[in-house]
């Protein structure tokens, strides 16, 4: 990976641990008619896309520290006091997981497109919730 995706990963992994905690304390002021926050589809892309990166980084040689999966925990940790919200992160993770691992044995340049793209995604995600929702 390059300097600037590196940082871009750790950036992304910052985000997380500390944007989204700020979204977890104001939750319950902005959820939506269904006792969700609006952005609660965002959090499980996002979700998502934390399984693919816990796939395919590990696969394409890097080592993250935390791991993808820990950084999950921490998300999980920040957003969800609710048991049943709580496993409809972890099995958007799983999803996301089992979606690479099933199509991909080696890293290929496929592989790797996804990973930037993911890790793109994700922290467009993180930046548009925390800017919109955060306090």
């Amino acid at each position: 990976m390059t300097g600037r995706k590196a940082i871009f990963g750790h950036r992304l992994a910052a985000l997380v641990v500390t944007g989204l905690l700020f979204t977890g304390q104001g939750a319950s002021a902005q959820e939506s008619s269904s006792g969700e926050p609006p952005y609660e589809q965002q959090l499980m892309r996002l979700s998502e896309i934390f399984g693919a990166l816990h796939f395919l980084r590990p696969l394409c040689g890097k080592t993250d520290t935390p791991s993808w999966r820990d950084r999950m925990e921490d998300f999980l940790d920040a957003e969800t006091l609710d048991e049943n919200r709580r496993r409809r992160f972890i099995e958007r993770f799983n999803q996301g997981y089992r979606g690479f691992s099933v199509a991909y044995r080696e890293c290929t340049d496929a592989a790797r497109i996804a990973m930037a793209q993911y890790l793109s995604e994700g922290e467009t995600i993180i930046s548009d919730v925390t800017s919109r929702y955060g306090r």
